[in-house]
């Protein structure tokens, strides 16, 4: 089913590791937030000007479904993207003012939501066997 090159390997397996890993994560993440929608509904940011309950709603989207999708490797490039966006809110918004160690993780996820999003999902992914590449 999927065919790769020994010298392939490394790096398939690296993406893989960091799909799983990091989208396991953030799963976890927005299942906290999903969790306790009552009480953040409230009192979620709101960037845009849209409204708590679509930042929040916008923001569970990007932190429970994309996640299961980076995960299987499925539309991987397009699933990537929300989390990005997300991770740069967070950082260059939600938390401008803060201090470095209140937006490391936002920034570090958003590398590696960065990095997935230009190297695409690896060949351990469904993307690559919907596609039999």
């Amino acid at each position: 089913m999927f065919q790769t090159k020994i010298a392939e390997l490394p790096a398939a397996i690296a993406l893989l590791l960091l799909r799983l890993g990091s989208g396991a994560m953030m799963l976890v993440h927005g299942w906290n937030k999903f969790m306790n929608v009552g009480t953040l509904k409230a009192k979620f940011p709101d960037p845009f000007g849209w409204g708590s309950d679509v930042s929040l709603y916008l923001t569970l989207f990007a932190e429970l479904i994309c996640p299961v999708l980076l995960i299987l490797g499925l539309i991987t490039r397009i699933a990537a993207l929300p989390l990005f966006i997300v991770m740069a809110v967070a950082v260059f918004s939600i938390h401008a003012a803060d201090p470095f160690a209140d937006k490391e993780l936002a920034i570090f996820y958003g590398l590696i939501y960065l990095a997935i999003l230009f190297m695409g999902p690896g060949k351990f992914s469904l993307d690559k066997w919907v596609l039999k590449k």
